[in-house]
This record gives structure tokens, sequence and C-alpha cells, in this order.
């Protein structure tokens, strides 16, 4: 059996991947091009409970996740994190999402497995809909559209003026390609920008940099808290109820990032009790959203449900980032996206 080398891990010969049936059928013709003569298996995750085929690569596309969140796990997404735990021979998974905190990432990592990401393959999306976010609350929006619901003509001379939003300021959590989209739209709308990295010693043109450990410092002078980070020990509870205390009364959060990263109780009150004017919010500490949460009712937030990310194009540059990491991994090259082990 001849092999070459990818980083530290032997490749085997003729590799077999644990794919969707569905995505097996679509992607057939280009990852046969990939390995030639040489070929590949695909294995089902029926086949690894069977014990009749074990897995060296995967891909975890979209359908396999489906309607199944972090917290609420659907039984065939379970079935399917059970062949993974299940399997002896198991080098690299590749994700559909941007994130890979998700307990079943975790615990491969932790294993050794190599874990990649499609961070990249959203993020024009998730900025569109941050910046479509904003720009609906800085515009009254929202109240506007009770008024139409209500077949009310309620022009703003009447209803309070909105600010200009020229000349306010944003804070950027998070500086990959996400903050930084934004951070070039909201510069070109006349916002100042201060960016929240690892390291205030990194310089980005046109915006002030601070390192997390200042972070409650810049918040009295933000105007829109704009979360677009990687959930980490880091950013956990980071927005908690200090940070919200600081924060001015006028100010909004817009989180796309995800729900841990406010303490979501803390930010319920204070847009109750006004010490925070309002929210864009695509993620929540628990997903689904409860019904009863009092998020859904307030007039000064946005719910959307976790799907700031998605187009009609999203999942074929999904399945392109797996091919093109395929390719790499077929010529011992190196993987991007890949998940640092804690």
């Amino acid at each position: 059996m001849s092999e070459v080398r990818n980083g530290s891990t032997a490749r085997p010969h003729c590799p077999r991947i644990l794919m969707s049936d569905s995505t097996a059928q679509e992607l057939a013709s280009e990852i046969q091009a990939i390995f030639g003569d040489e070929g590949y298996k695909h294995v089902t995750a029926q086949q690894i409970h069977d014990g009749t085929a074990d897995a060296d690569l995967c891909f975890i596309s979209r359908e396999i996740t489906g309607n199944s969140t972090k917290q609420n796990i659907l039984p065939n997404t379970q079935y399917f994190y059970d062949a993974l735990r299940k399997s002896k021979t198991l080098q690299w998974i590749q994700v559909h999402s941007a994130g890979a905190d998700r307990q079943i990432f975790l615990d491969l990592v932790a294993r050794g497995v190599t874990v990649t990401t499609s961070s990249g393959a959203s993020a024009s999306l998730v900025a569109q809909s941050a910046l479509t976010g904003l720009l609906s609350l800085a515009r009254y929006f929202p109240q506007l559209a009770i008024a139409q619901k209500e077949h009310q003509w309620a022009p703003f001379f009447k209803t309070g003026l909105p600010p200009d939003l020229e000349g306010q300021t944003a804070t950027i959590v998070g500086w990959g390609p996400i903050g930084q989209r934004l951070g070039a739209w909201l510069t070109m709308l006349g916002l100042k920008i201060i960016v929240v990295r690892q390291s205030a010693s990194s310089t980005v043109e046109g915006a002030r940099v601070i390192a997390f450990e200042d972070f409650t410092k810049v918040l009295p002078e933000t105007d829109w808290l704009v979360l677009a980070c990687p959930l980490t020990a880091q950013t956990t509870n980071l927005v908690d109820a200090h940070a919200l205390s600081v924060m001015k009364p006028t100010a909004h959060i817009v989180n796309v990032s995800r729900g841990a990263v406010v303490d979501e109780p803390a930010m319920i009150h204070a847009l109750e009790t006004k010490r925070l004017k309002g929210a864009y919010l695509d993620v929540f500490a628990v997903e689904p959203l409860a019904t009863d949460s009092p998020l859904w009712d307030m007039p000064n937030v946005i719910v959307s449900p976790h799907t700031a990310g998605f187009s009609d194009g999203i999942l074929k540059r999904m399945s392109q980032m797996f091919l093109q990491n395929l390719r790499n991994w077929q010529r011992g090259e190196p993987l991007f996206n890949v998940v640092k082990k804690d």
C-alpha cells in the first residue's frame, strides 16, 4: 500500500470518505478527478455502525446537521456523530460551518483528528446580514414595520428622529473575514471603528485596535457593539452584566457570532430596563430560541433564526472548500481553516 505524508499522518491509498449519499453523488466526478487512477471509496455511517467499513476522511455537509442545533441534536445527526466517534481510522473531517464549537468536533480534535471548517464561505453573507440589521435599527425600521402593520402613518417628525449614523462608533469584536468586511462598509458610511483583537500591537488601517483585556474600557464610547468572533474560552460570556452596565443606554448590539458570547439574561434585562436601546440577534444561548423568550416580542429587537450566512449559493461554496482541502490532502499539502487544539 503506497502512502504519502500530510503533516505527521500517513495518507492511505484509495482513501475511504464518509459522506452523505446525496453529497457523494453530487461530488463524485470532482472527487474522482482529484484521485485519478488511485480512486477512493464512499463510506456511509451505517457501514461504520455495522462494522463493515471504516473511514479515513469525512465531509459533514449541511444536510447531515439538518435542523439540529448545538443544544438540540436530532436523531439522524446523532447517528452520524456516533459513527464519527466509532471510527478507529479517522484522520480528518471537514465541516460545513465556519465554527467548530460543537462538542463532537471538540472531542475529535482532542482525540487527534484534524478538523477543518468552511470559514469564509459565508463571510460576505453574514456581513451583509449584520449590516442590514444595523441599518434597520439605525433607521427605526422595526418601528416602521409595526406602524405599517397597524396601518398608521407615522413619520419620524411625529415619532422621534433617528440620530445620524455618520460619526458614531462601532466596536467590532473579531477581525476575520466578517469583521473586515463590516469594518470597510461601516467606514464607508462614516462610522469610527474600534477593533478588538488578541493583541493591541496589530494595526488596522483607519481603525483603532485594542486587546481583549481592554474591551470594557471602550464600551462607554461604543454606539454599535458588533460581535463577529469565534466562541472560545476568552469570548464566552464576554458581554456580561458588567459590560452591559458600562455601555451607553443608546447603544445597540449586533450578534452574528455565537449566542454564548453574550450573557443573554443580562442582555434581556438591559433591553427591558432601557439600559440598552436595541439589538439584532442571529444567534442565541440555546437554539432554537424558546417560544416564551421575551426577545421575540421586543419592538427594539430583530431576531433571525441563525440564518445570517445562508443563500442559494452557500452550499456550493462549502463543497468547493472541501474539494480544495481534499486536493491539498491528496498532494500532501497543508490544509486550511484547521481548528487549533487547545
